[in-house]
């Protein structure tokens, strides 16, 4: 296979299928050409920021709440619900003393912030009523901000439930080492949740500088893979790179690798057995985040007694110097 490149001077093997003008990963010559930052941090976001859009235009307050961690989508429901009912309580208790009636109504602003929680939960004990035309306007217009609240936070919740959400666990460092009588690259991963994830399929690009008349310019170079796709996933998965000769780190030391800012961009996806539907899970390693001479430690227990097997996820980033 020879290798093809695009007029951004990116480098992809070369595809009868694929019009080279589709081999760009996104990045563009600009971002290729920049040496200050990697591409891709190990959380899987890019490293690349968007400006120039104003505020409202910018802000996707759906995405952004489905995204949040549920700690934070939770906190921030609760200091919702206490902030209206906070501001509903303030115009009770600005309407004036006889705004409210009821036996235990004494015209005090907490009072007016617990009449405010029966109606914005449309509870209705009928302790506390409204008792002035201006009371009964506010009361209507809290009766809807409290459904359409209602309506919102269930169908976030719903949202975020039905949304699959893959979690991989990627090692902390790869490794080159010896490998089947040559040396290889590759690092391990594993499925942190109980869903399962079938036809896992993992993709490699490797971005390395090349000096051309002075002027450094990133190449991308798509490594081929021992085994590419799995179509199960209950264990684990150390994906590997031979390096044999065609491969783009073929007679590249560790030193190699450094002055080049080598960085290898990993996309993996697969799909969730539970929805039927396509994750992606996305990080990367760069040249300083690869042992040399090292292999993974062995994460599996076997129970010959109760003829089981397990899996140490723990272990997962455990690895031995050869």
């Amino acid at each position: 296979m020879t290798a093809t490149e695009t007029s951004d001077n990116t480098t992809f093997p070369a595809s009868p299928f694929i019009p080279a003008h589709e081999r760009d990963l996104g990045f563009g010559s600009v971002v290729s050409g920049d040496a200050r930052k990697r591409l891709l941090n190990r959380d899987g976001t890019f490293n690349v920021h968007r400006r120039g859009l104003r505020f409202w235009r910018s802000l996707s307050l759906y995405h952004w709440l489905l995204q949040l961690s549920w700690t934070r989508f939770f906190l921030l429901v609760a200091v919702g619900y206490v902030a209206a009912n906070a501001i509903f309580a303030t115009l009770y208790y600005a309407l004036g003393r006889n705004a409210l009636a009821g036996p235990i109504a004494d015209g005090s602003w907490i009072t007016a912030f617990f009449f405010s929680v029966h109606t914005l939960a449309t509870i209705g004990y009928g302790v506390i009523s409204p008792n002035s035309f201006a009371a009964d306007t506010v009361v209507s217009v809290e009766a809807l901000v409290g459904m359409l609240g209602l309506a919102l936070t269930t169908g976030i919740l719903f949202a975020r439930f039905s949304r699959p959400v893959p979690q991989i666990l990627f090692s902390n460092r790869a490794v080159v080492a010896p490998y089947r009588g040559q040396t290889a690259f590759m690092f391990r991963i594993a499925n942190e949740r109980s869903s399962q994830i079938v036809e896992l399929e993992a993709r490699i690009v490797l971005a390395m500088f090349d000096r051309t008349s002075g002027h450094a310019t990133r190449r991308f170079s798509v490594l081929s893979l021992e085994r590419q796709r799995v179509t199960f996933f209950p264990l684990t998965w150390t994906v590997v790179h031979p390096i044999e000769e065609g491969s783009p780190l073929y007679g590249l030391t560790q030193a190699d690798l450094a002055s080049r800012g080598a960085e290898f961009l990993v996309l993996l996806s697969g799909i969730d057995e539970t929805f039927s539907q396509t994750v992606h899970s996305r990080s990367s390693y760069r040249y300083d985040e690869i042992e040399w001479g090292a292999k993974f430690s062995d994460i599996f227990d076997h129970d010959s007694a109760a003829n089981d097997l397990s899996v140490d996820i723990s272990r997962v980033h455990a690895f031995e110097r050869q």
